[in-house]
C-alpha cells in the first residue's frame, strides 16, 4: 500500500504573545507637506486626520526598522530569537527583489535557520502575515512565527501630487505569533478584487521605468477608495466578527488600517459599536504605513493604556489589489 504522510500535530490555536514597533525620528507635519502642494493643514486635517507623520533618513532602511521592531516584540513575547521558526516579511517598499529581506532579517536577529520569505499584501498585508503564521503553528510547522509589516512610504510618495502627498508615512510593526490552548487568534475573512486594481497601483512599472525620469509613486482613485472601504469593508468587518462567533458588545478595541479618519469614523458608525470599544487612531500621528498601520497602533494602544493583554480586537486591513483580511484576535 502507499504511504501517506503523518497527520499534522501542531497547537490547537495560536496566540501572538508580543508586539514591537518602530517609527522613524524624523516627524513630519503637514506644514512641510504644503511647501510642496497647494493646500492647507485644515484641508488635509478634514480629508484625512493626518497632523503628522514619520519618513525615514538614509540609515532608517525596511532592515534597519523591522530589525527594530522584531527585537522588541522578542522581548516583549519573552522568547528568544533563536527559538523562531518562521519569520514573515510584508511589505510593498522593499526593492530588492532577491533575496528575500526576511533572510537577512532572520540572520541579524540571531534566529538560526529558520523559514524566511516575503509577501505582497499592500495594507492588508499584516493580515495575510498573521494569517499564514497562524497556519503554520497549528499544522505543525512552527512553534514561534515572527510576522512584520514594514514600509518606506516616503521613497514612494509624489510630493506634487496633491491628492496623495501627505497621506504616507514610514515605520514597521512586528508581533511573534506562537501556540495556545484556547482560540486566540478567529478565523480570517480575506480576499481580492482584482477588477479593481488598477484603483490603487504604481505610477510606472519598475521595467518601464528610466533612470532620470520621475520616481515611480503610488497613486489611488481617492473617492473610489473611500466608498469601496467604507462600505464594502465594513461588511467584511462584520463577516470576521460572525465567523469568530463575536458580537460588536463583546469587543474590547478595534484596530483598522490606518488609512484615513473618516473611514475609521464611518466604520464605526456602521458597524454600530458600543462607546466602551476603543478605537485606534493612529493615522493622526503616523500617517498611512500599509503593512506596518495595524501592529503600530496596536503597539500604541497597548503602551498607552487604550488597550490591555487580553482584550478582544477586531483588526482589519485594505489596500491595493484591491485585498482585504480581517480577523478577531485577543491582544497579547
Amino acid at each position: 500500500m502507499p504511504t501517506t504522510p503523518r497527520a499534522p500535530r501542531g497547537a490547537p490555536y495560536a496566540r501572538i504573545l508580543g508586539v514591537g514597533g518602530y517609527r522613524p525620528v524624523r516627524e513630519v507635519p503637514n506644514e512641510e507637506i504644503l511647501k510642496h502642494i497647494d493646500s492647507s493643514d485644515e484641508w488635509i486635517r478634514s480629508r484625512s486626520g493626518i497632523v503628522t507623520r514619520f519618513w525615514a533618513d538614509e540609515n532608517e532602511t525596511v532592515t534597519e526598522m523591522s530589525l527594530a521592531a522584531a527585537g522588541k516584540a522578542v522581548a516583549d513575547a519573552g522568547i528568544g530569537a533563536e527559538q523562531l521558526d518562521a519569520v514573515i516579511i510584508s511589505t510593498v517598499s522593499h526593492f530588492k527583489q532577491t533575496p528575500s529581506i526576511a533572510t537577512e532579517i532572520a540572520h541579524r536577529l540571531g534566529a538560526g535557520n529558520p523559514a524566511a520569505f516575503d509577501i505582497s499584501a499592500a495594507c492588508a498585508g499584516f493580515g495575510y502575515a498573521l494569517t499564514i503564521g497562524k497556519g503554520l503553528i497549528v499544522d505543525g510547522s512552527a512553534r514561534y512565527v515572527l510576522a512584520i509589516g514594514v514600509e518606506r512610504l516616503s521613497d514612494l510618495t509624489d510630493l506634487g501630487d496633491r491628492s496623495t502627498a501627505f497621506l504616507f508615512g514610514d515605520g514597521a510593526g512586528a508581533v511573534i505569533l506562537g501556540p495556545s490552548d484556547v482560540p486566540a487568534i478567529g478565523p480570517t475573512v480575506w480576499g481580492s478584487e482584482g477588477d479593481k486594481a488598477n484603483v490603487i497601483s504604481q505610477t510606472v512599472a519598475w521595467d518601464d521605468w528610466q533612470p532620470g525620469e520621475k520616481f515611480p509613486a503610488l497613486r489611488q482613485e481617492g473617492q473610489t477608495v473611500f466608498r469601496w472601504a467604507v462600505f464594502e469593508m465594513a461588511k467584511v468587518a462584520q463577516q470576521a466578527l460572525d465567523a469568530a462567533g463575536v458580537d460588536a458588545a463583546d469587543l474590547d478595541v478595534f484596530i483598522p488600517h490606518q488609512a484615513n479618519m473618516r473611514i475609521i469614523d464611518s466604520m464605526v458608525k456602521t458597524l454600530k459599536l458600543p462607546e466602551h470599544v476603543a478605537v485606534a487612531r493612529d493615522v493622526a500621528v503616523t500617517g498611512n504605513t500599509s503593512a506596518a498601520s495595524i501592529p503600530l497602533a496596536m503597539e500604541r494602544m497597548l503602551a498607552t493604556g487604550q488597550a490591555k493583554s487580553g482584550d478582544t480586537a477586531l483588526i482589519i486591513g485594505f489596500g491595493a489589489g484591491l485585498v482585504y483580511a480581517a480577523t478577531v484576535v485577543t491582544l497579547p
